[in-house]
């Protein structure tokens, strides 16, 4: 077993010793047994409301001031806090299982000597493992050994960074000799120094001490946890961080209480009215200490009492308090136990929607949390990963143009299905022994071509089958397989191959392909690998005939640069071709050729092996004369390469941005790749006025383009633009960019990369950032950190106070689906981690405007009208106190039963308030989707704010007014029909508790929108169910058994038989309800908003309706841009020609070429320096790559 030490920034050393005490265990969860129920109740109680009813219940357990039984606050009370308890731990009990899962998994651990399977969470510092191929890697080791030459190994980092090209690892040379002998490595016994645990992926630093030497250890040495270890049978590696230290878990970020802002307005209404409690309790305290002054002593001799005079200021006092008691149903406990139920039932609608259930691996839509459901429909911007979330990770080859001519017109899926339908046949691939079954092209003259033996299709294709990186193995059934480092290769590789022309194996000096059934091996006399400069790869090659060709791929803008003259009209023709792709979202190479003089290679051989042993300006040298041969090209063609999106990317995309929801990219990958996927899914279109681009490499570079790019938005006379350093330096970061918003004419996009975005994001430019990104219609962020998506998105959610949303399907993602409001999570071709850390998950990016435009909105929807309802209702409820406190003395007399007051909220008006609240809705599920502008009020936030609320309580007090006053007023000096007197205070509260069980009836009944058989039992039960129970209440034989409890002994059937009390009954109903129809009726009428005229013209369809025509997904016809983007980096042509990454299966045929250049161990050692130094410049990725 090896040591490690971290080294901190003052250099103190933390041993081995100490570094044990931390296994590999991950926690996500939030809770355990010990800590579950303090932490809980903390959180719960941080809800004002709950503090607040804990503080009646202490109110209410003194006598001297409580006029109702403490048990009807504590049952409720208690009922919430046991319902929200479960609920959390129940999501905490799947935190646990999940976590259980990956720490539970199997690795292969060096202990005693030998390799034993060892838990995940078991793992520690020091420990060293052993890995198989296509293993998920346990902890960041230190690669030790593999089965690959040399030490090196092949890892794929889609958790970690997005990206699905292969990466190389490449272990020392001192510990690479160790290979797969377990006794030299359990005698391992090297010490690391190195970094603290940090959260930078790209960059690693520390020292290996062993035998007396010490080697330098860079990120290549390195495997992090979260990489899937590819093409590499075994691998050995040394434990350097793990558990919450390793890479992946400090990109993670904390998971973090989430609320709606929903939540947090009721919190702060919920302190408005404890306030406005207040004022009521005072106004009738005072009352009572004039009443008391001026009447008390009267009145006690006039009822004879014996008590001496009371002190009008105590009570007074004693008053307020027991005012305060009465008038807390204003807020009653059961508005959140409703709340939660809402959720709930909205929560089981999307595990239950049919239409977000993904056939193809059997996945629902899962709402992974219950307490965000509303906010879902107040979104105003999507925060998305690429790779795995709008792509499927899938390469296909779409189209080319060879000599002037389109092969494969007929490209979109539409198409495809329309040729399919009419019974013509794809392209037959199966002639070819090696080609693909699954490939499907439907133009048939492509395959016609190759056997008429047209030379420029042949050569076409023998260009793609010799320029690539691709490593090639033969099963023992003689299936070719394909290792290729990014999937830009893998499919123009397997295009040749099915076209006959099969890429079989390469050494370092030769490429063997089969050319139409015929094997022809070329001699690969040099290899020009790619890089992001140059923009393009080549391959000089000798073949059978002995004639020498430069083969060329590349970008369409570099390599139209360097052909000859003698093109003539090919290259006009080409470059149209090459707009069409683009146009149709493609990703686009330009592909050409060049005729070699054997005297001018030997010439230009020797100029490039002097620059390799050159001791200055050895890589200027290189590349000049890489730029020199690459000259006088023969323009061939063109290929067009689809990174397929998601079924309904494009659409969805669409229509969000029509609902005024910004989608912004954020991703790892490269910036050609991440711009040409904005244009395939219709987020950047060029239509735009222009596309700004940030990727300054200094502080004073972005700062330099940031002021550029506004200056284009706003125009120089601004003078927003002329003070904007300074202001960013002297002011607090402001909200500024929504008035500017409407300055800015013309839609922009803004792409920025990793290495800006870390300047951009400093405190002096993040203001210019943020202001700027939201004057755009899109923005891409690309080669970005995970830590760098979760900052772009707490920057949004701080300083625009805008509700976001984040989406993703890697690990990488995990940070930022924790910071938005939202987290979304796809169950895709990444693992599960994004799921596990999300709020949300289904399995297709497409059902995202589903689960927004249909449940998002209809959650905020019925959340908010049941708010309104609810608020209204306990108003009108409640205050009936307030103003009977007027005509009893202010004695702290209820103006109803107890029993009325108790069941009123739980039995009498929860369940049709219930039914509103989770059935209701203004226009159907269709409509919703088809119109996206009916999104915006939540977005706005029209339906319950600070205003909506103020015209509830406002409707509260009329209908408190119309229920106590007319109730008074006919009652007053009233007599029977038999002449017996009615004006007592029984049948005066059986009156108003009737008419106020109509009202809201009636109201509720007018509010609901969506009518079911549910509602219709619910609201009308609900009144039969408040008779039955007052008739029960009143009866003799209930009277019989609690005389205590029960004391309106035959009243409600005294009170109801008597006509006059009906009438005064239907008069306050029509006195509260007519303002509202009134109101409504004309509104309505004169300003209906969109979803009153959706709703008008779905009741007139409702019969007859047309047959819905799906929405096209339309394409750009054209475009005047380059489609160009290749996922490959600079490096790995280095390790072709050197051999490093082939097996020694058989001795290299001799060639003649053993001592080039390419092939000494100081040019890869030099290969391998760059590559380092690139990887230190922030956001890069190790550039070499299989």
């Amino acid at each position: 077993m090896g040591a490690v030490a971290a080294e901190t920034l003052n250099s103190r050393l933390f041993h081995i010793e100490a570094v044990l005490l931390y296994d590999n265990r991950i926690h996500t969860s939030k809770y355990n047994i010990l800590t579950f129920l303090p932490i809980n109740l903390f959180e719960q109680f941080q809800r004002v409301a709950n503090a607040y009813f804990l503080f009646l219940l202490i109110l209410q357990l003194i006598p001297e001031i409580s006029s109702l039984t403490w048990f009807t606050t504590i049952v409720p009370l208690i009922l919430v806090i046991t319902m929200t308890a479960v609920k959390d731990a129940t999501d905490d009990y799947f935190r646990h299982k999940s976590d259980n899962q990956v720490n539970n998994r199997q690795s292969e651990v060096l202990l005693d000597g030998r390799l034993q399977n060892e838990k995940w969470m078991n793992v520690k510092v020091g420990d060293i493992v052993k890995l198989e191929n296509n293993q998920f890697v346990a902890a960041d080791l230190l690669l030790l050994s593999s089965s690959e030459p040399h030490g090196l190994c092949y890892i794929e980092t889609a958790e970690l960074d997005g990206e699905t090209n292969l990466k190389v690892r490449h272990a020392l040379s001192v510990t690479s000799e160790l290979g797969a002998d377990i006794s030299r490595l359990a005698r391992f016994d090297g010490i690391v120094v190195c970094e603290a645990p940090n959260n930078k992926l790209d960059r690693f630093s520390g020292v290996l001490a062993w035998k007396g030497s010490k080697h330098a250890l860079t990120n290549q040495k390195l495997i992090l946890r979260g990489c899937a270890l590819r093409n590499t049978s075994w691998c050995f590696g040394m434990v350097v961080f793990a558990g919450p230290d390793t890479k992946l878990m400090q990109n993670s970020g904390k998971t973090k209480f989430k609320r709606t802002s929903i939540d947090r307005l009721m919190n702060t209404l919920v302190l408005w009215i404890f306030g406005f409690l207040v004022c009521l309790g005072i106004i009738l305290a005072i009352g009572n200490s004039f009443w008391e002054n001026e009447v008390g002593g009267q009145f006690r001799a006039f009822l004879f009492w014996n008590e001496g005079e009371k002190n009008s200021i105590f009570s007074g006092f004693l008053t307020f308090w027991s005012y305060i008691i009465i008038l807390n149903t204003v807020v009653p406990i059961s508005l959140y136990v409703s709340v939660e139920v809402i959720r709930l039932g909205h929560s089981y609608f999307i595990n239950w929607d049919r239409k977000m259930y993904y056939s193809g691996k059997a996945t629902p839509a899962e709402a992974r949390t219950t307490t965000l459901n509303e906010e879902l429909g107040q979104i105003e911007y999507v925060f998305s990963d690429k790779t795995g979330t709008l792509t499927q990770n899938i390469m296909t080859f779409k189209k080319c143009s060879i000599n002037g001519k389109i092969y494969g017109e007929k490209h979109d899926e539409v198409s495809e299905k329309k040729e399919m339908a009419k019974g013509e046949k794809p392209v037959d691939f199966s002639v070819r022994s090696q080609a693909k079954r699954t490939c499907q092209f439907f133009d048939h003259s492509l395959m016609e071509s190759i056997q008429m033996g047209d030379p420029k299709v042949h050569e076409f294709f023998r260009l793609l089958a010799l320029c690539h990186t691709v490593m090639s193995e033969e099963t023992s059934a003689g299936q070719l397989i394909y290792q290729v480092q990014s999937p830009d290769e893998g499919a123009l590789v397997t295009a040749a191959k099915n076209c006959g022309f099969v890429f079989k194996s390469r050494t370092p000096e030769t490429i063997t392909i089969e050319e139409l059934g015929t094997l022809v091996t070329y001699q690969l006399l040099a290899f020009l690998d790619f890089n992001n400069v140059r923009k393009r790869m080549s391959v000089i090659v000798r073949n059978p005939a002995g004639q020498i060709k430069l083969y060329s791929k590349g970008a369409d803008t570099v390599l139209f640069e360097r052909l000859h003259s003698s093109n003539e009209n090919l290259p006009s023709v080409t470059f149209d071709h090459l707009s069409e792709f683009s146009g149709e979202g493609l990703r686009t190479l330009a592909i050409a050729y060049r005729d070699l003089d054997d005297k001018y290679f030997k010439e230009w051989h020797k100029m490039l092996e002097d620059a390799n042993t050159a001791a200055e300006e050895r890589d200027e040298r290189i590349c000049e004369l890489y730029e020199e041969i690459e000259r006088d090209l023969m323009l061939l063609g063109a290929t067009a390469v689809e990174d397929k999106l998601q079924e309904g990317v494009i659409e969805t995309v669409t229509n969000l941005s029509l609902a005024n929801i910004k989608v912004w990219i954020l991703t790892g990958d490269k910036q050609e790749t991440a711009i040409n996927i904005g244009y395939a899914c219709n987020l950047l279109t060029d239509d735009m006025n222009d596309v700004l681009v940030i990727a300054g490499n200094t502080a004073a570079e972005v700062r330099e383009e940031l002021r550029t790019a506004k200056e284009l938005l706003f125009g120089r006379s601004q003078h927003i633009l002329d003070s904007q350093v300074l202001r960013e330096k002297q002011q607090p970061l402001e909200l500024k960019s929504v008035a500017a918003e409407d300055s800015v004419t013309g839609d922009y996009a803004l792409v920025i990369n990793g290495h800006s975005l870390a300047y951009a994001l400093e405190s002096d430019m993040k203001n210019g950032l943020l202001e700027l990104a939201c004057m755009c219609r899109a923005v891409v962020c690309c080669r970005v950190t995970p830590l760098q998506k979760a900052q772009v998105v707490e920057l949004v959610k701080k300083y625009r106070n805008a509700v976001t949303l984040a989406i993703g399907d890697g690990a990488n993602d995990v940070s930022m689906i924790k910071s938005a409001h939202i987290g979304v999570g796809i169950s895709g071709q990444e693992g599960l981690q994004a799921v596990l850390a999300s709020d949300y998950s289904f399995a297709q990016f497409r059902y995202l405007q589903r689960l927004l435009f249909v449940h998002g909105r209809w959650s905020y929807l019925r959340m908010c009208k049941f708010l309104c309802y609810f608020f209204y209702k306990n108003f009108a409820f409640t205050l009936v106190h307030f103003w009977f406190g007027f005509f009893c003395g202010f004695s702290a007399q209820t103006v109803y039963d107890q029993w009325f007051i108790t069941l009123f909220n739980i039995v009498y008006t929860s369940l049709p308030v219930l039914a509103m609240g989770i059935f209701d809705q203004d226009v159907n599920d269709q409509n919703s989707m088809d119109c996206p502008q009916l999104y915006e009020p939540g977005q706005l936030n029209l339906l319950f704010n600070k205003r909506t609320f103020f015209i509830c309580v406002a409707h509260g007090i009329y209908t408190s007014l119309v229920l106590f006053f007319i109730p008074y007023g006919a009652l007053y000096n009233m007599a029977a029909e038999d002449g017996q007197h009615m004006a007592d205070y029984q049948s005066f509260a059986v009156t108003m508790a009737t008419s106020l069980v109509f009202v809201v009836s009636v109201q509720i009944a007018l509010d609901t929108s969506y009518w079911t058989v549910i509602n219709h039992v619910f609201i009308w039960g609900s009144v039969a169910t408040y008779f039955s129970i007052l008739f029960t209440m009143h009866s003799n034989g209930i009277f019989g058994i609690f005389p205590n409890h029960f004391p309106f002994v035959g009243n409600a059937r005294q009170c109801l038989s008597q006509k006059y009390i009906w009438l005064v009954i239907l008069l306050a109903t029509v006195v509260s309800v007519m303002p509202v129809v009134a109101f409504r009726f004309l509104k309505m009428e004169l300003y209906p908003t969109l979803s009153d005229q959706i709703r008008h013209w779905q009741k007139a369809q409702r019969k007859t309706r047309p047959p819905r025509s799906r929405r096209p997904q339309t394409r750009r016809l054209s475009s005047r841009r380059s489609g160009y983007a290749f996922a490959h980096q600079e490096g790995y042509g280095e390790l072709i020609t050197s051999g490093k990454n082939m097996r020694a299966k058989a001795p290299p045929p001799t060639s003649g070429l053993e001592n080039m250049p390419d092939s000494s161990p100081s040019r890869m050692e030099n290969v391998w320096k760059k590559t380092t130094d690139a990887a230190s410049g922030f956001g890069q990725d190790i550039p070499v790559k299989l």
